[in-house]
């Protein structure tokens, strides 16, 4: 395995390479949901390249930014044992080197569900996601569908703008009580992480949205939205932890729905 420190590097390699080439962006706090995705390149790949890109742009509280996990050593070794042939490090000077002048703005879905607590949030994904994709030129790139919003704007994104890449996504991957894998997990003080593990019971049960937002609320939740789309319901909560608080989102798929509920962009 390499690890790429700059993008000049970077670019000199990937003239050289040949076959197909698998790509997934993360911002480190490797878990087994990231795994799960570098299996699916190395599987279908004849390359993969992964980036540790802790983005700035995309945290609309300071705070998140600065509690969000830092493991590069022990996520270089995951990445190694998983078999990954390049990992790349950018650095802001180099992703942002406009000072960030430039972005990409989608005005619809974007401003929902977790886009509407949260501005310029998903400006900050999408940017960064196209210039990662402009960098690496992946022939696929694999994104997990726990972050399901997420994964429908990029997966538009790259239709919209006509760019050769194919979007993989990925089943969410679970702890065994079902709670999402997420790096906001290691957050999680004993308290908090036994609350948590409703979060995706509640999402599953045969009621009403409001139903469940009130249930969580009852168990000691902050519920920032429980909303279904379509085929699959929706959520994001807030632990307290302490003297912090973890947000969690989760989406589950749904047996009934409602003839009024809106369809996901």
């Amino acid at each position: 395995m390499k690890v790429i420190r700059s993008l000049e590097e970077w670019r000199d390699l990937r003239r050289t390479l040949e076959g197909s080439v698998g790509f997934i962006p993360t911002m480190g706090a490797l878990h087994d949901g990231h795994t799960s995705l570098l299996q699916a390149s190395v599987d279908h790949d004849d390359v993969t390249v992964m980036s540790i890109y802790v983005n700035p742009t995309q945290f609309n509280d300071p705070k998140d930014l600065a509690n969000y996990p830092d493991t590069i050593d022990a996520d270089l070794e995951v990445a190694r044992d998983m078999g990954v042939d390049f990992v790349i490090l950018p650095v802001y000077d180099e992703i942002y080197a406009d000072g960030y002048r430039f972005s990409v703005d989608e005005n619809r879905f974007s401003r929902e569900l977790c886009g509407a607590n949260r501005p310029g949030h998903f400006t900050g994904v999408l940017t960064v996601v196209m210039k990662l994709l402009n960098i690496v030129r992946p022939d696929r790139a694999y994104f997990g569908k726990k972050d399901y919003q997420q994964y429908v704007l990029i997966r538009d994104m790259v239709e919209t703008f006509f760019m050769d890449v194919e979007i993989v996504g990925c089943e969410t991957v679970r702890e065994r009580d079902g709670l999402a894998m997420s790096s906001r997990n290691k957050l999680l003080d004993r308290e908090g992480r036994l609350l948590a593990t409703c979060f995706n019971r509640a999402l599953a049960l045969d009621a009403s949205d409001a139903e469940i937002s009130s249930r969580l609320e009852d168990l000691g939740f902050d519920v920032d939205y429980i909303e279904s789309r379509g085929p699959r319901r929706f959520g994001a909560v807030v632990v307290a932890c302490g003297d912090r608080t973890v947000r969690l989102i989760d989406n589950v798929e749904i047996k009934q729905v409602d003839e009024e509920v809106g369809e996901v962009a």
